[in-house]
């Protein structure tokens, strides 16, 4: 949420920059002053901005898939482990002859 209104706010901002400098023009000198262009400010501005995002997202991106993969595969390890903690509990009180009851009210009195 936090995200979303940080990205908002950024938004405005250069959305307000862009409005208030539409007649003001800037000359790009390309290729060690070989070309040259004159276009409004805001446009080499926006392309930076542009091209800084496309490469975070690049150098981001492997790392937030081996996150996905990771936390997928421990949530899988987790499930499997509490299926054989149940399967645990179940065959010791087949070995003892006797049901859990005993332990249930303290959990409810812990709850509260």
């Amino acid at each position: 949420m936090i995200r979303l209104i940080l990205v908002g706010i950024l938004l405005l901002l250069s959305l307000a920059f862009f409005l208030q400098n539409q007649e003001q023009e800037v000359t790009l000198r390309y290729f060690f002053g070989l070309l040259e262009a004159s276009t409004p400010i805001y446009k080499p501005i926006l392309t930076a901005f542009a091209v800084g995002l496309l490469v975070s997202g690049i150098l981001l991106f492997p790392p937030w898939v081996r996150s996905r993969i990771d936390l997928r595969r421990k949530t899988k390890a987790l499930q499997d482990a509490e299926v054989d903690l149940e399967r645990a509990r179940q065959s010791l009180e087949k070995l003892t002859g006797r049901s859990n009851s005993t332990t249930e009210p303290a959990r409810d009195l812990v709850d509260e």
